[in-house]
């Protein structure tokens, strides 16, 4: 990865692209994500740094493999938080 693909998988940058995805209500399944995961007692922060984690695969994917992103896998992870095993997938 260059220089300016790094800077893009920062951690920062992918929380701040998760809260704007929240924002904007699209995709929906990452509000949906948050509510649940709020609702079952995980913290606001804490639930969107792992809504980056299902994030962060498929930027990484986009980056490496020059692969589209992946809507569907996306959903998928973010359906399977907090249970984070699709990390171990990359």
């Amino acid at each position: 990865m260059t220089d300016q693909q790094d800077d893009f998988m920062t951690e920062e940058t992918l929380i701040e692209t998760v809260k704007n995805q929240i924002e904007d209500g699209s995709p929906i399944a990452v509000k949906e994500t948050l509510m649940r995961l709020v609702m079952t007692g995980n913290p606001r922060e804490e639930a969107i740094e792992m809504m980056a984690c299902a994030l962060a695969i498929e930027v990484f994917d986009v980056m490496k493999n020059g692969a589209e992103f992946n809507q569907k896998r996306y959903k998928e992870n973010l359906e399977s938080l907090p249970d984070m095993s699709f990390m171990g997938d990359e």
